[in-house]
């Protein structure tokens, strides 16, 4: 039995040698040879001609306190078109949170005054239009039975205060009762 199991074993590693790699070796060296790298040449690069501000009576662009003044003025102005939250008025409760942390979970309609129902975490509150909801300066504009209309004061991309519109919709509850 020890030279049947000789044989197989010279009949197995007879079976491993590398002719097949010589022939992929051969067949990547062909293709190699054959395949011509195409490069498109680099365009040539723009030539710069320098400006020369030889105008020194005419303001100068960029000076900062043109940019200061201008910004002041604004300030003063209360931005472009005259909206800004009032930093003085006193804050509500609903205020404190994110408004995508609020969730409208119902209708209440009481003496013909439609009132929202609100969760945030676990506890649950009434609205009324003309409240205050979320934390950027958002007033209560209308509620209907679906949604909670808002309007927004941001800061936009300028630094400008803009009104923004916003609508909390009713969540549908995922709870099923039998």
């Amino acid at each position: 039995m020890s030279t049947r199991a000789a044989l197989l074993l010279v009949c197995l590693l007879a079976g491993c040698g590398d002719s097949d790699v010589q022939e992929v070796r051969a067949w990547m060296k062909e293709v190699d040879a054959q395949t011509k790298v195409r490069v498109k040449p680099l365009a040539e690069p723009k030539t710069f001609v320098p400006f020369a501000y030889a105008n020194k009576e005419a303001p100068d662009p960029f000076n900062p306190g043109k940019l200061m003044s201008e910004l002041e003025r604004q300030a003063v102005q209360g931005g472009a078109n005259g909206v800004q939250p009032d930093p003085r008025r006193r804050k509500e409760l609903l205020e404190s949170y994110p408004l995508d942390t609020i969730r409208m979970v119902g209708t209440i309609e009481r003496r013909g005054v439609m009132h929202a129902v609100l969760q945030v975490d676990r506890a649950v509150h009434q609205v009324v239009k003309g409240q205050r909801l979320g934390q950027n300066d958002g007033l209560i504009t209308s509620i209907d039975e679906n949604s909670v209309h808002l309007k927004e004061i941001v800061q936009d991309a300028s630094g400008d205060w803009v009104e923004r519109r916003s609508r909390l919709e009713l969540q549908e509850s995922k709870e099923t009762t039998k």
